[in-house]
């Protein structure tokens, strides 16, 4: 990462009209703009035409995890109310919680939600760890939230238990949608299929911490957050066979990209479990991934240094530039972008430019 690169480099103008407040009333009628890295062309599309985009032999990689009702809203023993944000599940009954409450959260304090208990067992930083009376995962999924992001303002209601939720959703732990997965349907899934494009999964658990706002100017200061992920080795296998064909690593996210990256962090793509704090910046040379499906994401955060990193500063500039002045739906509830890598991949697997 190259200390040069500064927060105010990632900023651009953005009409808050342009926030997407509820998703398209299907999941394909989102727009899709198609980004070139290599010449920079882009191109307005639907996102139903992605299968136009996609060759033959792409492996498609999506984050299979599933979104849980994290948002919690209750009482603390002294009367007061508290509400919870889970960044992540711990075990069967333990869970890191961000708190709002009108006092810092002590160890030792005792909350309710209705008839659930739960215990403060320890500060983590800025998160507190707490411990439930009956399993998690139950309490959440009876009283629990979406947990929307903050820049949707209305409260969270029974589409959004759906439409906040890929298809493809599996595996219990995220506290925010892998949102470009948002856009695939069943249908879609099976046109992709019939044309020989796989698929593989992987899981990634996006956690609160991707709505954290970067508070440093030099980037070689900020610290990332941490998430778990994991590379089951039929992943590893589907893109080394679609490498044998002449295909293409496409990720659907960059929830997934970070994980594919992560995990080929030693030079080649290995199956496992990890935690990841991966930064990526301009300059990054990518392992894996040739093409991206993802949302348009918020100013100065680190999404857009990713995409930025991926498609080259200046192609991405323009083509946010373009979004805008083409009333684009941005964020989690909006359209979509398909990038490609503006490096190339020879025969041996490295990139050339």
């Amino acid at each position: 990462m190259g200390p040069h690169w500064r927060l105010s480099d990632f900023d651009y103008p953005l009409p808050p009209e342009l926030i997407a407040q509820h998703p398209a009333a299907e999941r394909t009628a989102s727009r899709l703009l198609h980004v070139d890295g290599k010449s920079g062309t882009l191109s307005d599309l639907r996102f139903a035409d992605i299968g136009a985009l996609l060759r033959e032999a792409d492996v498609l990689v999506v984050n299979d995890t599933r979104v849980i009702k994290a948002r919690l809203r209750g009482r603390k023993d002294s009367g007061g109310e508290v509400e919870l944000l889970v960044e992540r599940v711990l075990d069967a009954h333990r869970a890191l919680v961000q708190a709002r409450a009108s006092k810092t959260l002590l160890p030792g304090r005792s909350l309710t939600f209705g008839d659930d208990v739960a215990q403060v067992t320890a500060r983590r930083g800025e998160f507190f760890e707490v411990r439930f009376e009956r399993e998690v995962l139950q309490v959440l999924g009876e009283r629990g939230e979406v947990p929307l992001p903050p820049y949707i303002t209305h409260a969270p209601a029974g589409d959004d238990e759906a439409r906040y939720q890929t298809v493809y959703a599996q595996v219990p732990g995220a506290v925010a949608a892998p949102t470009a997965g948002l856009h695939f349907d069943a249908a879609l899934l099976a046109a992709l299929h019939a044309k020989a494009v796989a698929l593989a999964r992987v899981t990634l658990h996006v956690g609160a911490g991707t709505f954290q706002p970067v508070r440093v100017e030099d980037l070689a200061r900020h610290v990332m957050h941490s998430e778990w992920y994991s590379i089951p080795q039929a992943t590893v296998d589907a893109i080394s066979q679609a490498r044998s064909r002449g295909g293409r690593v496409v990720a659907v996210g960059t929830t997934a990209l970070r994980a594919l990256e992560s995990a080929a962090a030693s030079g080649e793509l290995a199956a496992g479990s990890a935690e990841t704090r991966l930064f990526i910046v301009p300059g990054y040379t990518f392992r894996v991934v040739d093409a991206l499906v993802t949302n348009f994401h918020l100013p100065r955060s680190t999404l857009l240094m990713l995409v930025s990193a991926f498609a080259g500063v200046d192609t991405i500039r323009r083509a946010y530039a373009h979004a805008v002045a083409e009333r684009y739906r941005f964020f989690s509830y909006g359209d979509a972008m398909l990038l490609e890598y503006r490096g190339a991949r020879t025969p041996n697997g490295f990139f050339i430019w």
